[in-house]
């Protein structure tokens, strides 16, 4: 499975962006996809997962500001984010679980100026 993110760019403090990602083949609603993100000399971390039949997981710091949603005909993950902080600035990977097996997007920088 190929992910491709897309979506991100420079947006001032208390702005929004939707974040993409495009797999390359179906994926059953059944598999657990999320977002992650890592900011500069942070380690990588969750944001928001999907998986049918269960509520989204989130961050705490992203509840009530992000949405995670996925599209299964067009085999897309989505992440609306709004309210968007600084604090928000990262690089955000799409992550799909397949068979025990973790695919990752090669990510999309999401800079938030004060």
């Amino acid at each position: 499975v190929q992910l491709q993110a897309s979506g991100g760019g420079l947006v001032q403090a208390g702005g929004s962006l939707r974040l993409s990602c495009a797999a390359s083949r179906t994926i059953h609603s059944s598999v657990i996809m999320g977002w992650y993100r890592q900011a500069p000399g942070k380690q990588r971390e969750l944001v928001a997962s999907i998986r049918s039949g269960r509520d989204p997981n989130y961050a705490d710091s992203v509840q009530g500001r992000f949405t995670i949603s996925r599209d299964n005909a067009k085999s897309t993950l989505y992440l609306q984010m709004n309210s968007l902080k600084p604090e928000d600035t990262a690089v955000y990977y799409c992550k799909a679980r397949v068979h025990s097996e973790d695919y990752w997007g090669q990510g999309t920088l999401v800079t938030v100026s004060s």
